[in-house]
């Protein structure tokens, strides 16, 4: 039986409770209670204990509240709390961070790292390819870090789902998520590079569009004129996660619809990485995945540069400039 550690929790991300469920079960009751309504209603139309993933169990929980890490091993029958990560360190055969503010993943991951331990660090592992080096540059051996989106493996957002014979040769993708482009937007970047593949090589950055509520678009294309943008709609948004593919012959949205499946299927694949000691998670493709994350950050700078000279030339002040300013560079290639 694989023995797993769990880190948490951050703000707005049940993942300690839905991660931990999928591998140990879990008390509905208790569930029910755990702040993010979603987790017990998708548990709830599954048969269990059959839905657990086989010989692995959750056997300890780390969260920066006593009164959190209670809640999370009650909802999903964690034997262990501990009051330090470290404690974990000799007991456990892999570890769950299962917290998405990448500005702290290093100081959580980097104990476990150094300790050879497998990890699989919750989306976005970092905001730019130093921050990403950082944590790699840590690694014992390949494939010991594991990182995702978990909407990698929805099969309703793959290659699969598409019905080439309707939309013929793609021209234009449009792929849209709610919430901040800083934690989501990695939710629409990995499906689109796997549903493109080699076809990403060739994209490079053309404009980058900010959006209220922490949102933001940025558009790609390459020199066959695909186009591809990313939008994230902001913190208030509640539209659904979709991928609309554009084509010569018809168009087709792709829409996500199943957590539970994508949750497992992501957990299952870091599974059997441990089991097999395969890289499941190549850091080429997690570069890639930072590298578009990361415009948004590489570009506020400039905007916010923008702003201040429109304010200087029109002697407006700050608070009376526009919402949005529109940047393009046309020799930004993604590596």
């Amino acid at each position: 039986m694989l023995k797993l550690g769990v880190i948490g929790l951050s703000k707005g991300n049940g993942h300690p409770y839905s991660w931990s469920a999928i591998c140990n079960g879990y008390d509905h009751t208790k569930m029910l209670a755990c702040g993010f309504d979603v987790i017990p209603q998708y548990l709830s139309e599954r048969q269990w204990p059959e839905a657990r993933i086989p010989n692995v169990i959750v056997t300890h929980i780390w969260t920066q509240s006593r009164d959190v890490s209670e809640s999370v091993s009650q909802a999903s029958l964690i034997s262990n709390i501990v009051d330090d990560p470290k404690e974990m360190l000799s007991v456990i055969d892999g570890v769950l961070l299962a917290r998405d503010d990448a500005e702290n993943h290093f100081e959580y991951a980097s104990p476990f790292i150094e300790h050879g331990l497998p990890i699989y660090i919750d989306k976005p592992i970092a905001l730019n390819n130093k921050a990403l080096d950082k944590l790699y540059n840590l690694q014992k051996y390949e494939g010991q870090i594991f990182t995702c989106s978990a909407l990698r493996f929805a099969r309703e957002l793959s290659f699969e789902a598409l019905d080439l014979k309707k939309v013929g040769v793609i021209k234009r993708i449009n792929a849209e998520t709610p919430k901040s482009w800083k934690k989501y937007a990695v939710h629409i970047i990995e499906p689109v590079l796997q549903l493109l593949g080699q076809k990403t090589e060739f994209l490079k950055f053309v404009n980058y569009l900010s959006v209220s509520d922490n949102g933001a678009e940025v558009t790609l294309e390459d020199h066959d004129g695909l186009v591809v943008s990313f939008i994230a709609r902001g913190d208030q948004a509640s539209t659904p996660i979709c991928i609309t593919v554009i084509g010569d012959l018809g168009t087709q949205v792709l829409t996500f619809s199943n957590p539970f499946d994508a949750f497992k299927s992501a957990l299952k694949v870091f599974i059997d990485g441990i089991l097999y000691k395969k890289c499941n998670s190549p850091y080429d493709f997690n570069k890639k995945v930072v590298s578009n994350n990361g415009f948004s950050s590489s570009v506020n700078w400039s905007n916010r540069k923008i702003r201040k000279a429109i304010n200087q030339r029109s002697g407006r002040r700050r608070s009376d400039c526009c919402a949005c300013v529109k940047i393009k560079r046309k020799n930004f290639k993604i590596t």
